[in-house]
């Protein structure tokens, strides 16, 4: 009988104490303090980005559309600013933005292809040579605007002391000195001359860091599968390993060579003889420094800035894989 109460009695279970709302508790403390942490990271940048970027760039835009001299209250214009630079701007549509367009397609485009067969011929060269030569023509983009300058102008002086002068005239060449920094004819293409000089930047590291680290698998398999020469090679197998470095070396390439005007302004001052060499960069410190209207060079700068946007979205469209 006592045996069968025992059977029949309600047998008590032991159950463990629930434990899963304190380890989401845990888990949302530890992950507050993770996005805690990742916004001091990301504060500095955050804040040189907000003040010395985001801010100009906004101020800039409002400053558009305004009549600004610098001294009084900004004068709210509307889009006037804009309407003179397309419709009364004969000096920007006649000089300045022909000129940025051959410099940004010389030196942009010209300078970029140069970067990459620099870079591809350096790579092929064993590392001290590599190194040396890589520095030599990394230094260039480096020196600044005054010290390449001063090297110029002794090259293009216009008289007999002229390097380049002097040069002409031993060989027969010419007969007398040409004024090379006065000429309309000759100042765009000594600018652009410097531009490609100073143009191997941190977009030609970006591409010898990029063919440097190629898989060398694959240029294994690319002979298997017929690749016969260094040729095929860089356009099989290196130009597609390396898309993320040539983005980034075209979209530098792009913005320096639109951004670029301090070789025209040292060089021969602001504005040049007849505007021969002067670029959006230099027509937005004429307006901006030297006549104070504040209001039409920052339309001016806004117009860089989509201009540049708009061949930064090119260039993205022509060198990102798309899915």
């Amino acid at each position: 009988m006592s045996e069968n109460l025992k059977d029949n009695a309600p047998q008590v279970v032991e159950t463990k104490p629930d434990v899963k709302p304190a380890k989401k508790k845990r888990n949302k403390i530890a992950k507050r303090e993770n996005n805690v942490n990742g916004y001091l990271f990301v504060l500095p940048y955050a804040l040189i980005f907000t003040i010395f970027i985001l801010i100009p760039v906004v101020l800039a835009v409002v400053l558009s559309f305004t009549n600004f001299n610098a001294l009084e209250w900004p004068d709210f214009v509307g889009f006037l600013n804009y309407i003179t630079l397309l419709t009364n701007d004969e000096v920007f549509m006649q000089y300045v933005l022909p000129n940025t367009v051959v410099y940004a397609v010389v030196v942009g485009v010209g300078g970029y292809v140069l970067s990459f067969i620099l870079a591809w011929a350096l790579c092929n060269l064993s590392k001290v040579p590599r190194t040396i030569f890589a520095l030599i023509l990394y230094s260039p983009s480096l020196t600044t605007g005054v010290a390449m300058t001063v090297l110029w102008k002794v090259i293009f002086s216009g008289d007999q002391t002229g390097l380049l002068n002097s040069w002409l005239m031993s060989l027969g060449i010419i007969t007398e000195p040409i004024i090379w920094l006065v000429s309309a004819d000759y100042v765009l293409p000594i600018v652009i001359i410097i531009g490609l000089w100073s143009s191997m930047g941190i977009g030609f590291l970006s591409m010898i860091a990029g063919i440097l680290n190629s898989d060398e698998s694959l240029y294994e398999a690319a002979a298997i599968d017929g690749v016969k020469n260094r040729f095929q090679e860089m356009i099989y197998v290196t130009i597609p390993q390396m898309k993320p470095q040539m983005l980034f070396a075209a979209v530098m390439a792009i913005v320096n060579a639109f951004q670029n005007g301090t070789i025209s302004a040292l060089l021969v001052g602001n504005p040049s003889p007849g505007y021969a060499s002067q670029l959006i960069v230099n027509h937005i410190e004429d307006y901006g420094f030297l006549r104070y209207e504040m209001g039409y060079a920052a339309a001016v700068s806004v117009a860089l800035l989509l201009i540049v946007q708009i061949f930064s979205k090119a260039a993205n469209a022509l060198l990102v894989e798309k899915d």
